[in-house]
């Protein structure tokens, strides 16, 4: 079975309230992730335990929007999951530009909000675009940082397929996505601050003012959401038919 793209730009009708579902989750896993980063500073700075509640919010944030707009949208709330789903023909081009305008307008609002909720001293305490920083103490250099951008969001992504796009997928996808998404922040908030999604580090890039690296967060996911399904598709989703 031969990988076709559907390149259709016109947009119909659900697209739009599929998009509006993908803003209205990706506005809120931002402002549940910040916010966690928000609530650890002021109860575990130290960071110690404070990594386990930040991929713990991200996590269960993740786990529960997928099911909730998993069935309007498919649940992407991340641009490098939609670019996956394009270039693997699961979604047409259009659909695909709006879900990722959508995704980066709900970014920019789950983080605007933040910033008027919190006290202003709180706010500016969150380090990095929302915590999204290279650790230059911890990471070799830059490219190393898209490495492990790279690989985090492999992670994501070969999870997504391997649960909610496969037919032989049995475990509950939105579950085991939000796993994903916790085991990958355990590991590199310490490093990268865990990105993984370029919707997640844009908005608050852009409320912030913090665009340090930023390209990191998109070339690193980006190449990790190619390579994982890419890659899935040839290996697993040929023979399982259209």
């Amino acid at each position: 079975m031969a990988l076709k793209l559907n390149t259709s730009m016109e947009p119909q009708t659900e697209d739009f309230k599929n998009s509006l579902a993908e803003l209205i989750a990706t506005l809120l896993f931002v402002f549940v992730g910040v916010g966690s980063i928000a609530a650890m500073l002021q109860t575990a700075p130290d960071l110690g335990g404070g990594i386990v509640i930040i991929a713990a919010a991200h996590g269960l944030a993740i786990a529960l929007l997928a099911a909730g707009i998993g069935g309007i949208s498919g649940g992407h709330i991340n641009p490098a999951v939609t670019f996956s789903m394009f270039i693997t023909g699961q979604i047409a081009l259009g659909r695909a530009i709006m879900y990722v305008v959508a995704q980066l307008i709900g970014a920019v609002i789950g983080m605007l909000l933040l910033k008027i909720f919190l006290v202003g001293a709180v706010f500016d305490a969150i380090p990095g675009a929302g915590g999204h920083a290279v650790n230059d103490a911890v990471v070799a250099s830059n490219l190393a940082a898209v490495g492990i951008e790279a690989m985090i969001t492999f992670l994501l992504v070969w999870t997504i397929f391997a649960t909610a796009v496969s037919k032989r997928g049995t475990a509950p996808a939105p579950l085991f996505i939000g796993f994903a998404v916790f085991v990958f922040h355990l590991v590199a908030i310490p490093m990268t601050g865990a990105g993984a999604n370029p919707a997640r580090t844009f908005g608050p890039a852009l409320i912030s003012g913090e665009w340090a690296d930023h390209w990191v967060y998109w070339i690193g996911p980006l190449l990790g959401a190619a390579i994982a399904s890419l890659g899935y598709w040839y290996l697993y989703l040929q023979d399982e038919g259209d």
